[in-house]
């Protein structure tokens, strides 16, 4: 008998030790009586209500069964397709190719046939960025872009993508989330040689997944720095419910210390924030017809921190991750989901609730830019502490009334009403097209990880993002509201169910 028939003897008599002992114990329990026999598990639906208490419930609930593209409503039962919008199709016609990514802020990586092959061009780069009017920083990125420029194809495509290092350094990419041949995964030393300096490597594969993805260095250092971009592929045919518009947004951190430009890659805390390479309110908001479904993609490249999404005046559906598309039974109704490091999520919602609405990372830290002053008003002005402590008797007790509180000092605390930024700032954050009509110093309240999304009716929307018409401050957001207000004495609360 060799070696091997001795192990597979020895696997074979284990196994059916065991399940002998497996089938011993279940016939003990069975044997042992009713009382110490397991309770079944059953999974049927709760008991049905008497029928007058049915029917009571049910004329309770019937002004909450309909859903509207046009207005907040709930779309009871809770097992409808359109219960909170989830399968209500966008306004495009069916059967039509997925609609264009979209990236606010950046641009794509153009491509072309080559050899029947979609190719692409990736140019590693050290990249300048202007986080916020005024504030240039120096990143590394790819395509002159931090984040790199968003890749887009189709699920069947064969791809090549040419990565041309331009860096003092070597470096890689990796294709997060995607199943490909080994030597096309990007990681240094383990399946490839780095790319040197000045060099040049093609990764060639073909996609069968779709979803959003997202591509790296595999340096980690080199992560720090910004080297990331998306990387989506729509699928082979339009997923239902059929979406009218597909942005995508990129969160990263960055710690970059006073009188410098440059992040500090070994940092363990950050003081810049960033949604597609700006800081709120430099961030451009989405611009969405009234009645559209929206999907957005959120990808979380921050090097250590998590971000709780959130959205206001929408419920959404969270449809997707970066591993691929979620069932539809497994969706999941939210206005705020965690999306933690290197992870994507897919939301969608209709948008049904006129006007201009927050969209921002619930954290409190994240909700603040580098020019945020992170301690008080200085107790001391150029004094040494010896002197300082030497006439500490004869100063004044502190007072904590409120006749002379910190809080008038410019800035303090947090500076959150954005005092320190310059005329020439505030005209290039309101001259956007994107952000005519918005009520009178608006980007006090956008900071940091923080955008907003605006869901205007089909005529202000032409307002808005096609006419050279001059759009007074505020115009947008109380014709809006005048609307509203209309509409609500046309239709008093009673006749909507609320």
């Amino acid at each position: 008998m060799t070696k091997h028939d001795g192990r597979r003897d020895f696997i074979k008599n284990t196994t059916l030790a065991t399940l002998g002992t497996l089938a011993g114990a279940q016939a003990a329990r069975a044997s042992s009586g009713p009382e110490l026999a397991r309770p079944e598990v059953t999974r049927d639906a709760p008991e049905p209500l008497p029928p007058a208490a049915a029917r009571k419930a049910a004329e309770a609930m019937r002004p909450f069964e309909e859903f509207s593209r046009w207005q907040p409503s709930y779309g009871w039962p809770l097992d409808s397709p359109h219960y909170v919008g989830k399968l209500v199709p966008g306004l495009r016609e069916p059967g039509l190719p997925p609609v264009p990514f979209e990236t606010p802020d950046l641009d794509k990586v153009p491509w072309k046939i080559v050899d029947g092959r979609k190719e692409y061009h990736l140019y590693c780069q050290p990249v300048s960025r202007e986080l916020l009017p005024g504030y240039r920083m120096n990143f590394f990125g790819y395509n002159g872009s931090l984040p790199g420029p968003a890749i887009e194809a189709v699920q069947g495509d064969r791809i090549r993508i040419v990565v041309h290092n331009e860096l003092p350094e070597p470096t890689t990419v990796h294709w997060h989330g995607l199943e490909l041949p080994v030597d096309m995964d990007g990681v240094p030393f383990l399946v490839q040689d780095p790319i040197m300096p000045g060099d040049s490597f093609a990764y060639e594969y073909d996609l069968h997944q779709a979803g959003t993805f997202f591509y790296h260095s595999h340096m980690p250092m080199q992560e720090a720095f910004g080297m990331a971009g998306f990387f989506i592929i729509h699928p082979a045919a339009t997923w239902e419910p059929r979406v009218d518009r597909d942005f995508g947004l990129m969160f990263q951190n960055f710690q970059i210390g006073p009188n410098t430009t440059v992040p500090d890659a070994m940092a363990m805390d950050w003081n810049w924030q960033a949604i597609n390479g700006r800081s709120g309110p430099f961030t451009t908001p989405l611009v969405i017809k009234h009645g559209q479904r929206v999907r957005i993609r959120v990808v979380d490249f921050s090097p250590q921190q998590h971000h709780p999404i959130h959205i206001h005046g929408h419920t959404f559906w969270v449809t997707g991750h970066e591993g691929s598309r979620i069932p539809y039974s497994a969706w999941i109704p939210r206005n705020n989901t965690l999306v933690g490091v290197a992870q994507g999520t897919d939301f969608e919602f209709v948008a049904n609730n006129p006007g201009d609405w927050l969209l921002h990372c619930h954290m409190v830290h994240h909700m603040m830019n580098h020019m945020t002053e992170q301690v008080g008003p200085r107790i001391r002005q150029q004094t040494p502490l010896a002197t300082f402590k030497a006439d500490l008797q004869s100063r004044p007790n502190v007072s904590f009334d409120h006749e002379n509180p910190a809080f008038d000092v410019v800035g303090y605390p947090e500076m959150m009403h954005m005092h320190a930024y310059s005329d020439e700032a505030i005209r290039a954050i309101e001259s956007r097209r994107e952000c005519r009509g918005l009520r009178p110093q608006w980007y006090k309240a956008v900071k940091g990880l923080m955008t907003f999304f605006r869901v205007l009716p089909e005529d202000l929307y032409n307002l808005v993002m096609h006419s050279d018409e001059p759009v007074p401050p505020g115009y947008v957001f109380e014709e809006i509201k005048r609307r509203r207000k209309e509409y609500e004495r046309k239709h008093p609360a009673t006749e909507l169910g609320r």
